[in-house]
């Protein structure tokens, strides 16, 4: 980034607006650690962004290493947990992974769930400081995004970070959220995809990993928001549930069911491939084709 661009971006967050984050129409949630070969070759697919889960700990260790093999893919949290990663040493990690690589590393920050976390206190308080500390550490809001479902977080992203990193939702959510955000936020929705033709095991693949989210609240509460019934989010989830949030079929099937988040407001995907670690790269290239991507 030159001292222009570093200006006009500083301009722009001080008069509360968050420039948007350039990863891509698509990228991948792997769902757990990514080793800086398949980075490689999720580069060289077209893809983004890769997005790392689990909750990583404060160092982000595992950043470099990606973006030394790499030459422009992106990396995100998806998300650091506000609990068990320091915004301090969160902070630290941020700069130093900023002025090695400028510009590619994009800081997820989430609240977690409160039936797994002891101090689970007043979750929206607790985020709020925790931004205050990214702010005194000038952790830039145009490289932090927030993990977000509800009105309430989706509305403190846009105002604290350069947008929202919805989880297990549905293109009507991306839609609403655009509604309620504005053209000028950035919305990148993951979503899962199971590539085969049989609905039967792609449902069967789909709640092995739905099934530990329909006994948390946050998920809950938001599909029901998004008009599913008691029934549908009942264990293992209805059919109907799971083909909201698991696309399956032919690549072209698959591609198009990503792009309704697109076409609903959003500005950027994370593929997360199900079916395990096998899958991921082989997935990947069936669908970067009717994706329309480069590689």
């Amino acid at each position: 980034m030159t001292s222009d661009e570093r200006s006009r971006e500083d301009d722009q967050i001080t008069q509360g607006v968050s420039l948007k984050p350039a990863l891509g129409d698509f990228g991948v949630w792997p769902g757990g650690p990514v080793s800086p070969e398949q980075a490689v070759e999720i580069e060289k697919l077209g893809y983004g962004t890769v997005w790392v889960g689990a909750s990583p700990a404060a160092d982000l260790a595992f950043v470099e290493p990606i973006l030394e093999k790499t030459e422009s893919l992106q990396v995100a949290t998806g998300i650091v947990n506000i609990w068990t990663a320091d915004a301090r040493e969160v902070a630290t990690s941020y700069h130093r992974i900023e002025d090695a690589f400028p510009g590619r590393f994009l800081l997820g920050v989430g609240v977690g769930h409160p039936e797994h976390t002891e101090q689970y206190t007043k979750p929206y308080e607790a985020l709020v400081e925790y931004l205050d500390v990214l702010d005194s550490a000038t952790v830039p809001t145009s490289r932090r995004v927030l993990a977000a479902l509800g009105p309430k977080v989706l509305q403190l992203a846009a105002q604290r970070s350069a947008g929202a990193h919805p989880y297990l939702t549905t293109p009507v959510h991306t839609g609403q959220a655009r509604e309620l955000l504005g053209p000028t936020v950035l919305i990148a929705p993951e979503h899962k995809v199971v590539l085969t033709d049989d609905a039967e095991k792609a449902r069967e693949v789909g709640r092995e990993t739905v099934d530990f989210y329909l006994g948390l609240s946050n998920y809950v509460n938001n599909w029901k928001r998004l008009g599913f019934t008691d029934d549908d989010v009942e264990r293992p989830g209805s059919d109907r549930l799971i083909d909201s949030l698991v696309a399956y079929g032919s690549p072209d099937q698959i591609a198009a069911r990503l792009t309704e988040h697109l076409q609903a407001g959003a500005d950027h995907v994370a593929i997360q491939v199900l079916g395990g670690p096998d899958e991921l790269l082989s997935t990947l290239e069936e669908l970067a084709g009717p994706l329309g991507l480069a590689g």
